[in-house]
């Protein structure tokens, strides 16, 4: 038997009729509920709350089923708009909390600047923004209320189904307001690329044609940079700068004229960034040794999946330098040929007369050449190409990197997209990168993967399917990532993976073999990179060589001053560009429609 307390926005379950006024057998708060038909039994409905609970009821008739219905839906919308309101007077609340305590003297016992207010105002932020997100979820939970039902799922939450003879209109006097779901706030913040200082420009313009076509090879060296950044918390007086700079932040605010505290960035470049997400050349080079389509495609999702752990430095969440207008990096690998090879397991043999292409002399290695630039500063937008002329690959992505203030987390959302091109096949993968998220920045800060990318090959219809999963605010494991490989034209799934982006990965095939891939053992082939003393003015490690070098003794005063001094320079010479009207052109790569490519790539000079 129920009994609908429209007042208190609950559903109370009793035993029966005369048990009505005894403690109810369960409640279900009806704040955000969705009240859905089911064809379970003749005039069922489910109600499903917010929390996850469901009941499940069965009017005597039609006309009985509708008025539960009307009268369910009634009281949901009743109590989110409530909700509503309450979420309003709360963030005025807050406005106010804050501006007393930006009101305190700047001297005395009590100051704005208080490390124990600055939490507050960061706090009580985040805390409001948690609420916002519930609340927005809830809200759009309400739009299907009105979209058919399907059979409601098994749950552990069911408490039966119970038909009530009469319905009941009795209101609890001491009914309580329908509350938003607990959850818990994951009270974090840090920085990731691009969501930081302004970067203006430098450098006269060059022209297109001119440019080298990639880099002097015969002066690069193995590179020997730290391959790990130092992996500590926040220190207590970083602490009081972070905190000050957040209480100043706004919810959904964008970061990229934010200037940052120098402590947290990375010591490298962006686009350095970029070329450490290409640590497993042989993987890459491993695609084109596929003898049919499909080996081709699930040899470039394995090496996707694999090529995010190397791009970030350790666990430590730190935002690499953002790169200037006209900044460049290049660098190569080498690669034995002996290790370019499918990696799927029991790949099968190529047709007769046709010979795998990584099966032939290994008394020399395969080169991949790398150069990226930074082509756009507002908004800021990054190339990178990459090729290897033996396999007759190649690699043109453009990337605009885009953050936002979440309430102590920055969300960076990787707009754009790459292609894999195969000249040898006449294949083209289109692939979209995942958004990236940095957590607890007061503590040990750390970085996530979040969000839906897709790989698409039109010509041979087989496209994938990636789901990098963030961590829930309850339970739950981190870094976690699922694959689906499909081939289209058949609508067959050919593989399915899942495991961490920075740990096992496990693939299973349509055939029945499984095959593990552990990202922590794979080896890394180190970038070769030309010396400083090689390297022109604008490239990436040359560029920021000063404030490098005093981030690596600790001196955090002259590494802010060096960095200080490098943007005045770079304002400069953007305020002569505009002066002048002069449009920045950039040296490697042009714009294509909504996209950029390479100056001189692999595809037309073949």
């Amino acid at each position: 038997y129920f009994v609908l307390d429209f007042e208190a926005g609950i559903l109370q379950y009793f035993v029966n009729e005369q048990s009505k006024h005894q403690k109810p057998r369960g409640a279900l708060s009806l704040s955000g509920a969705i009240v859905s038909l089911s064809d379970e039994a003749p005039h069922m409905l489910v109600v499903y709350s917010a929390n996850g609970e469901m009941y499940k009821l069965r009017a005597a008739d039609a006309k009985e089923k509708q008025f539960w219905v009307t009268q369910l839906r009634a009281c949901a919308k009743y109590h989110m708009e409530m909700n509503s309101k309450m979420m309003s007077q709360v963030e005025g609340q807050q406005k106010n909390l804050v501006h007393a305590i930006e009101s305190l003297p700047g001297s005395g016992p009590l100051t704005a600047l208080d490390q124990d207010l600055l939490l507050l105002k960061a706090t009580s932020a985040a805390t409001l923004s948690c609420l916002g997100e519930c609340l927005s979820l809830l809200q759009q939970s309400v739009h299907q209320a009105s979209q058919p039902s399907h059979k409601p799922v098994a749950s552990e939450n069911i408490l039966g189904w119970h038909g009530p003879k009469s319905h009941s209109a009795e209101q609890m006097k001491n009914g309580t307001l329908g509350s938003l779901p607990s959850a818990s706030a994951n009270i974090t913040w840090a920085i990731l690329p691009n969501s930081a200082e302004e970067e203006p420009t430098l450098r006269p313009e060059p022209e297109p044609s001119s440019a080298p076509e990639l880099v002097l090879s015969e002066d690069e060296k193995s590179d020997n940079e730290d391959k790990e950044e130092t992996e500590l918390g926040v220190m207590e007086d970083q602490r009081s700068i972070i905190l000050h700079l957040i209480s100043q932040l706004k919810l959904g605010m964008d970061l990229t004229k934010v200037v940052l505290p120098t402590f947290i960035l990375e010591k490298r470049s962006l686009l350095e960034m970029y070329a450490d997400f290409m640590a497993h050349p042989d993987l890459l080079l491993a695609v084109t040794a596929g003898a049919t389509p499909e080996e081709r495609v699930l040899c470039f999702v394995e090496y996707y999946l694999t090529a995010f752990h190397e791009g970030r430095k350790g666990a430590l969440a730190k935002k690499p330098y953002n790169p200037i207008i006209g900044e460049t990096f290049h660098c190569s690998w080498e690669v034995p040929k002996d290790k370019v090879q499918p990696r799927r397991t029991a790949a099968p043999s190529p047709p007769d007369g046709l010979e795998c292409s990584g099966a032939d002399d290994s008394s020399k290695g395969y080169k991949l050449r790398f150069v990226a630039e930074q082509v756009s500063h507002h908004p800021p937008i990054s190339c990178f190409y990459c090729e290897c002329k033996e396999r007759r690959l190649c690699v043109c992505a453009h990337v605009w990197t885009k953050s936002k203030f979440m309430g102590m987390s920055v969300g960076v959302s990787m707009i754009g997209e790459g292609v894999l091109r195969l000249l040898e096949h006449g294949e083209e993968y289109v692939f979209t990168l995942p958004s990236a998220y940095a957590r607890s920045i007061l503590t040990i800060p750390w970085v996530e993967l979040g969000g839906k990318v897709n790989i698409n090959c039109a010509k041979t219809g087989y496209s994938a399917t990636v789901i990098f999963h963030t961590k829930p605010f309850y339970g739950g494991k981190v870094h976690r990532v699922t694959a689906e490989v499909k081939h289209n034209p058949t609508n067959t799934i050919v593989c399915k993976a899942h495991g961490e982006w920075n740990g096992t990965l496990e693939f299973t095939y349509n055939n029945g073999e499984t095959k593990v891939i552990d990202t922590t053992t794979l080896p890394v082939y180190p970038k070769r990179i030309r010396p400083l003393d090689k390297q022109g003015p604008m490239e990436s490690r040359n560029l920021w060589r000063e404030v490098t070098r005093y981030l690596r003794l600790g001196d955090i005063d002259s590494a802010t001053e060096q960095k200080r001094r490098l943007e005045e320079k770079q304002r400069v010479e953007e305020r002569k560009r505009e002066n002048l009207r002069t449009p920045w052109k950039p040296k490697y790569f042009t714009q294509e429609g909504d996209g950029w490519v390479y100056f001189n790539p692999l595809w037309k000079a073949h």
